[in-house]
């Protein structure tokens, strides 16, 4: 293939691309363990949620109907004929006309109750008679058998990321196991002659690697599995061997960061094309940062060329990595990505043609919607990563944003 990108995507066509990969296998996991992972199969209830009517306030059970109409000027007068404290059956106590049954909060609603008037509308005359001085409808105060989740019914869907609230309805349920989408393990490589590790002291002319520890972050809070596997000298056998070692111990995705522009020594592409034996199915994206990103296909498995600098690796992966990795796991593709409606707090240019993603920062504004105003520096600057809160982005076809001018911008 000749060197260059003449012949650039659009992000679209990118997502289109990955949009072709599907999800991974599925494996059975231990409930706490299914925290942040995706359902891969629907999940129905076995059984009612709760499994009986039960009382969610102290004071008393009732039949509705025997206190309408009551009043702190007429309040109705019951006979109470028992007690039910929280995990104590009910035996065979069941509500007559004019009847109540004192209920602590939790306990099983007495047979022929309807419903439970909070102890705050009750006065007690004597051990066996009250008054109650508020009406209530029928099922109030009560959570009804089945009133969670009926016996049978589809309680989660297969795709559904597992939330705390997701694992409390199925301890509820008593599943304490659940079939999961596999996570994808994801291989970060970092090439360079000039790069060493964080741990080290850099001598002159080299600089600490910061790419692989912030992609790690990044797989990890997406729910992949990282792995890394160190710095690659600028060298065909050394990212050669370095992406066949990925491949071989698992990894669904081999990011390799660096190597990716047009130079005598990247040997990304060449690599790519030695592994797949067929060109890349994107080599060059029309995007501002992130324009020198090179993707391959080896089966099933996704090998990423990202761009050397922080802040365009970070951007390719928010747009693509990303997109891939909640493709795996079943889940919708923009999951994780949250934007919102800015107004431009100065002008912002750009040309026809690409799309670009500017670093921003936030600032409140008079009708709520926040102004957004450009984080300067090169794409090779983290720190102005960390002092931006969002990458504004200007459609392809267009010249920029005007001041004043509502945007979108991409929450980091």
């Amino acid at each position: 293939m000749e060197k260059g990108f003449f012949h650039l995507m659009t992000s679209e066509k990118v997502k289109k691309i990955l949009g072709e990969f599907s999800s991974l296998g599925y494996e059975e996991v231990e409930l706490p363990s299914a925290l942040e992972r995706t359902a891969a199969f629907d999940i129905f209830s076995p059984e009612d949620l709760p499994p009986f009517a039960r009382s969610t306030m102290d004071g008393y059970a009732v039949r509705a109907r025997d206190v309408f109409g009551a009043s702190e000027t007429e309040p109705a007068l019951l006979s109470v004929v028992g007690e039910i404290r929280m995990g104590q059956e009910p035996a065979s106590l069941e509500l007559g006309t004019g009847e109540a049954v004192k209920i602590w909060t939790g306990g099983i609603l007495p047979k022929g109750g309807d419903a439970v008037v909070m102890v705050e509308y009750t006065r007690s005359l004597d051990p066996k008679l009250i008054e109650i001085y508020r009406a209530v409808a029928p099922s109030e105060n009560v959570i009804l058998r089945g009133q969670d989740c009926e016996k049978g019914a589809l309680c989660i869907s297969a795709g559904t990321r597992l939330r705390p609230q997701e694992l409390g309805l199925l301890a509820g349920l008593g599943i304490t196991r659940v079939r999961v989408v596999k996570r994808p393990c994801v291989a970060i490589i970092s090439t360079g002659d000039e790069v060493v590790s964080e741990k080290e002291t850099p001598p002159c002319g080299k600089i600490r690697d910061i790419n692989s520890t912030t992609l790690e972050a990044l797989v990890k809070k997406d729910g992949g599995v990282p792995k890394r596997l160190g710095i690659v000298p600028d060298s065909f056998e050394a990212i050669l061997d370095a992406c066949q070692r990925a491949l071989d111990e698992g990894a669904d995705v081999v990011l390799i960061s660096g190597g990716s522009s047009v130079g005598a020594r990247d040997y990304t592409l060449k690599v790519f094309e030695e592994l797949t034996g067929s060109p890349p199915i994107v080599h060059g994206v029309a995007i501002r940062p992130g324009k020198p990103t090179i993707i391959s296909r080896y089966g099933d498995k996704a090998l990423f060329g990202l761009p050397g600098h922080v802040a365009s690796c970070m951007v390719v992966y928010l747009l693509f990595v990303r997109h891939l990795l909640n493709i795996y796991q079943g889940l919708h593709p923009e999951t994780g990505l949250k934007s919102l409606k800015v107004r431009c707090g100065q002008m912002f240019p750009s040309v026809t043609g690409r799309e670009d993603y500017v670093r921003v920062t936030l600032k409140d504004s008079w009708d709520d919607i926040p102004e957004a105003f450009p984080v300067f520096g090169k794409s090779g600057l983290i720190s102005t990563l960390v002092k931006a809160h969002g990458l504004l982005k200007i459609p392809r076809d267009s010249e920029g944003f005007h001041q004043g001018e509502e945007a979108e911008v991409l929450l980091l």
